[in-house]
């Protein structure tokens, strides 16, 4: 990609007995100018929020936490005071947090999905309280989650596993994803939460999966339908023998289909079909194994760019 990309073929591809077809093929005459302003604008989606912005930032003691809305805030005035800093949760009263979030969901927009997730001031430091999943945009407190590139390596480079998220999904259904995703659950570290998820959603045994590596974090705020996403996005690589062919064991995934990663490069690039955080773990993964060339680094800056509370 050090000249003019040759024409990129932008395939949109979905599942149908279990295999993959290409719906239709653009053809896109592409320069690498063009290519990464592509991926920028990928990565700047998932950059949306300006914080604190309306909201009013929520802390347990002096400790930044979260953000929230004024009519949330309003509905938390009996359990968080007023605080220099915005509204402040007393410590000895934090291990109510779920407790007391639980019923205001139906008035302000989330549903509770009976997994707790951590609540930290700063992904690394300790936790203060445990919060529904289902809460976490409403209440602005960071998810941490985990995101599996399974490849093959091909003489013609790196072949990427893709699977098509379920068409029951609550989120972005319908969309192309990694190998395995999934949240880190309250008491749980990120690569137990790697094992657990490889053998529900595409039955990775647990010797397979030990030899994952992590490699990258990327952290994001976003505006999204359900309420702020503050992300943390920890990113492993694992290299499958030719012989590998993932099932999905839970009903999460549709298919899976071994993509080429410079068709995955097409795809990110100039459609719509891959869910949105993903984009930004494949363009990782595109980075390091030499798929896409980024001689300005724009694009490696841009991915790498952290929220303070994710700098850690």
């Amino acid at each position: 990609m050090a000249r003019l990309l040759s024409l990129l073929a932008m395939s949109t591809v979905r599942a149908m007995s279990g295999r993959w077809h290409a719906v239709h093929e653009m053809q896109m005459a592409g320069t690498e100018e063009q290519v990464s302003a592509a991926l920028l604008e990928r990565i700047a989606r998932c950059r949306t929020a300006v914080l604190p912005g309306r909201r009013i930032p929520l802390l347990i003691g002096d400790d930044p936490v979260g953000y929230v809305g004024a009519a949330l805030a309003a509905d938390l005035a009996f359990y968080a005071r007023p605080h220099p800093g915005g509204l402040s949760i007393p410590p000895e009263e934090a291990a109510r947090l779920n407790a007391v979030a639980t019923p205001l969901g139906p008035a302000h927009g989330f549903r509770t999905r009976g997994e707790l997730f951590d609540v930290r001031s700063r992904i690394d430091g300790p936790v203060l309280a445990t919060l529904d999943r289902g809460a976490l945009p409403a209440f602005g407190v960071i998810g941490v989650g985990v995101h599996l590139n399974g490849y093959v390596r091909r003489a013609d480079g790196p072949h990427l596993w893709i699977g098509r998220r379920s068409a029951t999904k609550k989120l972005d259904p319908g969309k192309l994803d990694n190998l395995v995703g999934g949240g880190v659950s309250a008491g749980m570290g990120a690569f137990d939460t790697l094992a657990k998820e490889a053998a529900e959603e595409a039955s990775i045994p647990a010797g397979t999966i030990a030899q994952a590596r992590a490699m990258a974090r990327i952290a994001y705020d976003m505006e999204r339908p359900e309420g702020l996403r503050r992300d943390l996005l920890v990113c492993y690589d694992l290299e499958l023998d030719e012989s590998f062919r993932p099932e999905a064991a839970d009903g999460e995934v549709e298919s899976f289909s071994l993509v080429p990663a410079r068709e995955m490069l097409g795809i990110v690039a100039g459609t719509d079909e891959v869910k949105f955080n993903v984009n930004l773990v494949i363009i990782d993964f595109l980075l390091r194994h030499g798929v896409l060339a980024d001689p300005s680094d724009r694009v490696r800056a841009a991915l790498a760019a952290q929220p303070p509370a994710a700098a850690d």
